[in-house]
């Protein structure tokens, strides 16, 4: 089974484009804080890339911001690709679903129209992927 989950803040305003699909695919990074401290009494952060696609990755684009409190799960995913005769893997997350936290915890990306304290948003695998 390929199912991860993560709960941290986004580290810069998701960033949407079209494939030439036409499909949305909206990328992002969360910082994601580790539960134990390093040798300095300090917490480390990970930094996990995360991709959605679809009408997924648009309501993402348009309500979550630079900051935000978003946990997030999907299953992992590890491309390889060649530049220049060198090979480069990229892990990321493939978005499957969200949850938005509570409004208070962060007015600025809570839809209006939301009437409980937080709702989950499942992601439709069965769409078309670009790879």
């Amino acid at each position: 089974m390929n199912k991860c989950q993560f709960s941290g803040r986004t580290t810069a305003e998701p960033e949407l484009k079209y494939l030439p699909s036409g499909k949305a695919a909206c990328s992002f990074t969360l910082a994601v804080r580790r539960d134990f401290k390093n040798q300095a009494g300090e917490y480390d952060s990970d930094f996990i890339n995360c991709v959605a696609y679809g009408k997924t990755g648009e309501l993402i684009a348009e309500y979550v911001k630079k900051g935000s409190l978003f946990p997030v799960w999907g299953r992992l995913q590890i491309r390889k690709y060649e530049k220049d005769g060198v090979n480069h893997y990229v892990s990321e997350i493939i978005l499957e679903g969200f949850d938005f936290p509570p409004k208070s915890e962060n007015s600025r990306y809570a839809p209006e129209n939301n009437t409980s304290s937080s709702f989950g948003h499942e992601v439709n695998l069965d769409d078309d992927i670009p790879f």
